[in-house]
């Protein structure tokens, strides 16, 4: 970044930046067509995620309305949707259970201080550097754990209080399987298959919203013996609570400390993580700080009204872009028209039944499991598998907190033995990426005038591992138009680890997308095994592999003989 640009600059939200790009009525119908879209399927959700924390479903539909609205309005991303979340469901359900509902509010305000200083520091560069195998192994632990949870109202259970440690939640399960509730059990599993069966064959239709409307009118008119959300919680109330500041108390924060800090550090690696995906589905860019910022402000509001923890939610942000959504009043939108739904038609929500949100969680559950992304990941080096298998037992077993700290620990001594073993280059690749002035608008030099016309290369030198490979994902952005053909330069590149296959796995994904001819040159032993083992090989059209960049040329000049005339150097 230019010295001279103005750092305010970075933390300027994207909603001023996209207005300032020019926004008309047909953009403006476009974003509430996205955000009423999107609050379709955020409705059930958000209540159903509140129910698995501990909380009440009036709570979670707070949430996404105050943290929603201030993630859109403030944020660094165009067109991420925040709310509440499945990952924060096992750290929310346990605190609650250990400090109570005023725990999770101090909690939840300590959090959202960190995530301010963490982007006023710009450390939200340095979050996009997580180890996939890490990211991974939590994200599908976290799945089990919302498994685990939903066991008693999926089956009826008659259990007073639920235990929020994984083992002794499973010893109660056991302990009154006895009590199951036919009813319930085959109004859970009927919800269960109509879900499945209209996201494989209605992928389009609001399938979280159909089933929990079929399942609350079955509840009403056979007269289902199974808990509904006015039974079990009282009825969703219709005015939106004011705000209002919890007792400090030193001592209690010192013991929330761990517990605030799980909520940031999750809030932080989700919201980001959802804006690199949105990213990349509107080929635009996010600001990870002023995400990190809006984050911590969307936070606190939540839980000055009694809220939950909220962050960038990548379902409803990638439902958000594929209804067209063009900048953050999508967003915005969003949040309005479930405030709507709360003030007009909370009743309608009061007969919801219990097992029906059970069964949308599972499928939520199975989303977050990332099953073909563990298949990928256990054909990577037996490093990568073991903070992968590591990191999913201690996020199941332990604390989501300490199974972090323990992969990442491993990830860097295992990234340090790597480093040991090879002979030691000089990298030319930064490695910390910074956050782009979108007031700056100087255009790129062109850096490849050797080239033919529709012919773009670039060169990666040095070790291409978890640290910097998020680096190849902005590869293709670098050029004003998409080229014909790309060339990367590979030769000086001795080792690529699961991080690194799986941006080369997105690069090429992205190449064979978008019509670009992709030949690598100079892949050494070790990277050219692990690309193998992972899936990424040679197919003769998009992706091809050539001995150095002159037979690249020739490869090139084979095809297309107005490239005879490139220069081999």
């Amino acid at each position: 970044m230019p010295k001279q640009v103005p750092v305010w600059h970075l933390y300027v939200p994207k909603l001023v930046t996209t207005l300032r790009q020019g926004y008309g009525l047909d953009d403006l119908r476009s974003d509430l067509i996205a955000g009423l879209t999107v609050s379709i399927v955020a409705l059930p959700l958000s209540m159903a995620l509140a129910i698995a924390s501990g909380a009440s479903p009036a709570i979670g539909l707070h949430t996404a309305i105050i943290a929603g609205f201030l993630i859109s309005l403030l944020g660094g991303s165009r067109v991420q949707i925040g709310g509440p979340t499945a990952a924060f469901i096992p750290v929310v359900f346990g605190v609650i259970a250990t400090y109570g509902y005023d725990g999770l509010v101090m909690a939840t305000l300590m959090a959202a201080v960190m995530l301010i200083l963490a982007g006023l520091m710009r450390l939200g560069t340095m979050v996009r550097y997580m180890p996939q195998p890490v990211i991974t192994g939590f994200t599908a632990g976290i799945g089990v754990s919302i498994f685990s949870s939903q066991i008693k109202d999926l089956f009826g259970l008659d259990i007073a209080t639920l235990p929020a440690e994984f083992f002794a939640r499973w010893e109660t399960y056991f302990a009154h399987f006895d009590s199951i509730n036919p009813a319930a059990a085959g109004l859970a599993f009927g919800t269960l298959a109509l879900l499945i069966a209209l996201r494989r064959y209605r992928p389009k239709w609001p399938a979280f919203l159909i089933a929990v409307v079929l399942a609350t009118l079955a509840t009403l008119l056979l007269k289902l013996p199974v808990e509904t959300i006015v039974s079990h919680f009282g009825p969703i109330p219709r005015e939106f609570p004011l705000p209002h500041l919890p007792t400090f108390d030193l001592a209690r924060m010192r013991e929330l400390l761990p517990s605030a800090f799980t909520i940031a550090f999750l809030g932080g690696v989700e919201s980001l993580l959802s804006a690199v995906v949105s990213d990349g589905m509107i080929d635009g860019r996010h600001r990870s700080n002023c995400e990190l910022v809006a984050q911590g402000v969307a936070n606190g509001a939540s839980a000055l009204i009694g809220g939950l923890p909220a962050t960038g939610a990548i379902v409803r942000t990638a439902t958000n872009v594929r209804a067209g959504a063009r900048s953050p009043i999508a967003g915005m939108a969003h949040a309005v028209f479930i405030l709507i739904f709360v003030v007009i038609a909370a009743p309608l929500a009061n007969q919801v039944p219990l097992p029906a949100m059970a069964a949308l969680l599972l499928i939520v559950a199975w989303n977050m499991s990332e099953i073909e992304r563990i298949r990928q990941l256990m054909r990577s080096p037996v490093g990568d598998r073991m903070v992968l298998i590591v990191t999913f037992i201690l996020t199941v077993t332990v604390d989501l907190t300490v199974a972090v700290e323990v992969g990442v620990v491993l990830a860097a001594f295992l990234f340090m033995y790597r480093m040991s073993e090879i002979v030691a280059l000089e990298s030319h690749v930064d490695l910390v990426e910074r956050d782009v002035d979108d007031f700056n608008t100087a255009p790129r030099t062109d850096q490849r005038p050797s080239l033919p016309e529709g012919v773009e290369a670039y060169r990666v030198s040095g070790p291409l591992f978890f640290a910097v490979a998020n680096r190849i994902d902005d590869v293709l952005r670098a050029f004003g138009r998409p080229p014909r053909v790309f060339i990367l330069r590979l030769r000086q590149v001795p080792m690529i680890d699961a991080s690194g296959a799986t941006a080369i796995g997105n690069l090429v994904a992205r190449c064979r997308r978008d019509g670009i001819a992709l030949i690598f040159t100079g892949l050494q032993p070790q990277p050219a095994r692990i690309l193998s083992d992972m899936g990424v090989v040679a197919d003769g059209t998009t992706l091809r592999y050539a001995e150095d960049f002159a037979h690249a040329l020739s490869m090139l000049a084979e095809a297309d003989p107005q490239t005879t005339q490139a220069s081999a150097s």
